[in-house]
């Protein structure tokens, strides 16, 4: 009788790995730190330098035009919060920049439900979106002159307002102290609208319709059904709207200096064209800087508020 040979089993052995590196395991903890340098450096230099800059400009006098500034601490801020037309700028821009934001909303909303609505057609509603959102293909510097032509006192608007009886002569609105400051908020209403009404309107196409039918089943008509669903669906988006909406419209220069220049006698005068004159009509860079700090701190209240209501609506 005749065995047959046992089978035999191979057994693969691991191939003998290379010499490790000795500071592979040292590297790897700092590589998320390498990767993001570019870019920390980058902000470093484009936003912390400047801003660390004109932060101690604002501690001297003098300084960029003298060689030898000297230090006066917080002499400069004595001297803007004393100044008339640091104040008068500040209600300028409150009333520009709360009348703008408030107005925005409304206008935004109305044309959101709008264009949202099932009761407008399809072919109207893409001929009203493509006009309404017109205004923001245009610059600051097109709008600024598109609505200088419009507001000349031989433009179209006095020639329309003229002709239905409304007035008996020409107004120079942009001239006018009276009405400088209403046309350039009109002016700045007009072209900044549609940022609040295309970002609503994305906000209503993600409500649920069951919510609206539950609300029909209910009774609720077109007004409580606003108030029960949409507004409530709209309110975080309103609310981060609204204060990057305020950060934006509190620095608004070029539609302004295009437009007024600040005048007619200061009377259309904010922060950002304060601070301009400051530095390039009268070179009083520090306290330019001074002006431009403070303009940093309220920015900053605005933004730190905002960053806390969003951390305040991502927990629910």
């Amino acid at each position: 009788m005749t065995t047959s040979p046992p089978d035999t089993v191979m057994i693969a052995r691991p191939a003998p790995r290379g010499p490790s590196h000795p500071h592979r395991g040292r590297r790897r903890p700092f590589e998320p730190y390498l990767l993001i340098a570019p870019t920390v450096l980058l902000v470093a230099g484009l936003m912390v330098v400047p801003v660390v800059i004109v932060i101690a400009y604002s501690l001297f006098d003098n300084v960029v035009t003298n060689q030898n500034p000297q230090f006066v601490g917080l002499a400069n801020y004595l001297t803007i919060l004393a100044d008339p037309n640091f104040w008068n700028a500040v209600g300028n821009t409150v009333i520009f920049t709360v009348a703008s934001v408030v107005i925005h909303m409304i206008i935004g909303v109305g044309f959101a439900l709008m264009l949202n609505s099932k009761l407008v057609h399809k072919v109207p509603r893409v001929i009203f979106r493509a006009i309404y959102i017109l205004p923001w293909i245009f610059t600051a510097s097109v709008v600024a002159v598109l609505w200088r032509l419009l507001l000349d006192p031989s433009g179209v608007i006095n020639y329309l307002l003229k002709t239905l009886g409304i007035l008996q002569e020409a107004v120079p609105w942009l001239g006018t102290p009276a009405t400088a400051l209403l046309a350039v908020t009109v002016i700045n209403i007009w072209s900044g609208y549609p940022f609040f009404m295309i970002s609503l309107l994305a906000g209503l196409q993600g409500v649920p319709s069951d919510l609206y039918e539950a609300a029909r089943v209910d009774g609720a008509g077109l007004i409580r059904q606003f108030f029960s669903v949409t507004l409530p669906a709209l309110r975080p988006i309103l609310f981060s709207m609204a204060l990057l909406d305020l950060l934006w419209t509190t620095q608004q220069f070029t539609l302004i200096w295009a437009t007024t220049g600040g005048g007619p006698i200061n009377h259309t005068e904010v922060l950002s064209t304060y601070t301009y004159k400051l530095a390039f009509n009268s070179y009083q860079f520090s306290l330019a800087s001074t002006s431009a700090v403070l303009i940093l701190l309220a920015s900053l209240f605005v933004a730190i508020f905002y960053v806390r209501q969003q951390k305040k609506a991502s927990l629910f």
